[in-house]
C-alpha cells in the first residue's frame, strides 16, 4: 500500500527531496490582495526556490465568471499544471512568499485534490521559513518540459451560492469562514470595492491566520483539535468553508484534513458573491451600510 502523501512537509524534507531523482514539482503559488499593490510574479523572477515554476491563480480560472479566481474547467486546470511540468505522477509542493508563511498556497493545494491529484504538499512555513532556515534561493528560471496532466473533478469539493441558500434551512453541513473577525462581525471593510464585510446567517468564524504558529507554521494536530473545538465546530459533521475569494478558505481544509476529516467543501464564490446576490436579511453585520 501507497504512503498517503503529507499535507505539510518541511524545508529540510524539500531541500533534501530536490537533491534527488524523484519526482517533485515545486510550485510558487503566491497571490496577493490588490491592495497590497505587490506583484507575485515579478517577485517570482527576483528571488524562488530552486527549480520552482510560477503557479497564478488568477490564469488558471474560469475566465467566463464575474468572480475572482473561480476553479477551472477540468481540461483548463490539466493543461496549465501540464504546461508547468506536472505529469499525475508528480508529488507537487507548493509555497507562497506571504508574510504570514502560507496564504495562497493552501488554496491550490486544494485545487489539486479537488482534481483528483492527491500527491500535494504544502512547504510548512512558505518562502519565509525557507530562508530563514537559510535554504537557497534563486533568480533563474528555466520553462519546464510540458508534459500530460488528467484532471477529474470531484463536484462534491464545491459547494455553490444556491447550495448554501438551502443549507440555512436544512442545515446539513457546517459552514465555517476564515476571514479576520472584524469583517466576519461587519465592524472592519473588506478588501473588495462595493462590498461590505458582515457574514452569512450561522455561520461560525474561524480566521485562518488562528492555524498558525507566530513563526508562520502550522500549528500541530492536538492545537487545530483544541482550536475547532473551541469554535464549536464537530469535525466528525460535514464542512463547507468559505473566506473573500476562496483563498484563504483552504487554510481551515487543511487544518480540517490535519485533524482527520475526509474532505471538506468549499463555497467557491465566497463573501464576495454571497453579498451581492443574498437577500439583506441573509447579510448580517454590526456594521451595515459604514463601509461602502
Amino acid at each position: 500500500m501507497a504512503l498517503q502523501t503529507k499535507a505539510l512537509v518541511t524545508s529540510r524534507w524539500l531541500a533534501q527531496a530536490a537533491q534527488v531523482p524523484r519526482k517533485v514539482r515545486v510550485l510558487d503559488t503566491s497571490w496577493y490582495l490588490p491592495k497590497l499593490r505587490k506583484n507575485a510574479k515579478s517577485e517570482f523572477k527576483k528571488r524562488h526556490i530552486p527549480g520552482a515554476a510560477f503557479f497564478d491563480i488568477d490564469q488558471c480560472c474560469d475566465r467566463t465568471s464575474p468572480l475572482d479566481h473561480m476553479l477551472p474547467p477540468e481540461q483548463v486546470f490539466a493543461e496549465y499544471v501540464g504546461n508547468l511540468g506536472v505529469g499525475g505522477d508528480a508529488h507537487v509542493v507548493v509555497y507562497d512568499g506571504s508574510e504570514f508563511g502560507a496564504f495562497s498556497a493552501p488554496r491550490v493545494w486544494w485545487m489539486f485534490r479537488v482534481f483528483g491529484h492527491s500527491r500535494v504538499s504544502v512547504l510548512n512555513g512558505g518562502l519565509r521559513n525557507w530562508e530563514l532556515e537559510g535554504q537557497p534561493l534563486s533568480d533563474q528560471y528555466a520553462r519546464p518540459t510540458a508534459t500530460e496532466f488528467k484532471a477529474s473533478l470531484n463536484r462534491s469539493w464545491i459547494k455553490t451560492y444556491e447550495d448554501i441558500l438551502v443549507n440555512l434551512d436544512t442545515k446539513e453541513f457546517q459552514v465555517l469562514d476564515a476571514r479576520p473577525a472584524g469583517r466576519f462581525r461587519g465592524l472592519d471593510p473588506e478588501p473588495r470595492d462595493n462590498t461590505e464585510p458582515g457574514h452569512i446567517p450561522g455561520s461560525i468564524n474561524v480566521p485562518f491566520p488562528s492555524f498558525l504558529s507566530p513563526s508562520g507554521l502550522f500549528l500541530p494536530r492536538e492545537q487545530l483539535q483544541a482550536l475547532f473545538a473551541r469554535a464549536g465546530v464537530d469535525l466528525d459533521r460535514p464542512v463547507c468553508v468559505l473566506c473573500g475569494s476562496a483563498v484563504t478558505a483552504s487554510h481551515v481544509a487543511l487544518a480540517a484534513h490535519e485533524c482527520g476529516h475526509p474532505g471538506v467543501s468549499v463555497y467557491d464564490g465566497g463573501w464576495s458573491e454571497w453579498y451581492t446576490r443574498a437577500a439583506p436579511e441573509h447579510v448580517i453585520s454590526e456594521g451595515r451600510g459604514k463601509h461602502l
